[in-house]
């Protein structure tokens, strides 16, 4: 989907808990254009999980707008967000949340079975189903050097780095216009979450999505030209660049 202006844009953003008496997000204005990259950190409890859900569409916000693609989410059913979510967002998480009964490769294509806007994609705009989308699924696995012996074995096999590659692949596959990356280095070394980043700028600018990447390191700022710090619900959101 191409669409005029911001990939994502905030407006007036609030969201509070049932029987709160503050705000859990706080953003008056942010926006992001096609290929930027946003970190977000800040501490526990303060908020990140609640803005990836409503950028994600699984919550909507108690005031103001989340639109993505020019899409006000607000405006769309449940049902509606989820097939949204399917077809234009990747999500890493923290766990990876692979499937260990599906193989490395099955695992990558999975997402394509949920949304055939993904499917479409993987495949080149073609008939071929998901032969073709294992095809897609191969060959970003070798580019985030999971050769082949790899491809068709069961997931919980692989290293705990391997199984963040395969999250990774799963969430570029049928090229997503937004990425969202949840804390994905938080049980990483510094040598290979350093990796890990460098993997994953790579492929994110090879597609051109847009990053949305958090995480309470604040050492892996400097990496983004936008940095939000979110700070606990009573108070105020601060734009650090």
């Amino acid at each position: 989907m191409i669409v005029p202006g911001p990939v994502l844009a905030l407006e007036r953003l609030r969201f509070r808990w049932p029987g709160q008496s503050h705000d859990t997000v706080a953003i008056d204005d942010l926006s992001l254009a096609a290929g930027e990259h946003l970190f977000v950190r800040g501490a526990s409890g303060s908020g990140k999980t609640t803005l990836l859900n409503l950028l994600a569409g699984v919550h909507t916000p108690t005031s103001g707008s989340v639109r993505l693609l020019g899409t006000d989410l607000a405006d769309l059913s449940a049902s509606k967000r989820d097939q949204f979510r399917a077809d234009h967002i990747g999500v890493i998480f923290q766990q990876f949340n692979l499937l260990p009964y599906l193989s490395t490769l099955e695992n990558v294509t999975l997402s394509c079975a949920f949304s055939a806007r993904k499917q479409q994609r993987a495949t080149g705009g073609s008939d071929g189903g998901n032969v073709n989308a294992k095809v897609t699924a191969r060959r970003l696995l070798e580019a985030l050097n999971l050769g082949e012996p790899l491809h068709d074995a069961p997931v919980n096999k692989l290293s705990v780095g391997q199984q963040q590659r395969v999250a990774v692949a799963r969430a570029l596959i049928g090229d997503p216009e937004i990425l969202i990356a949840d804390e994905p280095t938080s049980a990483l070394d510094a040598d290979n979450r350093d990796r890990f980043m460098e993997l994953l700028f790579r492929e994110a600018e090879a597609q051109n999505c847009t990053l949305i990447f958090v995480s309470h390191d604040p050492q892996l700022a400097d990496g983004f030209a936008q940095s939000i710090e979110l700070r606990s619900p009573v108070d105020d959101l601060e734009a650090v660049s």
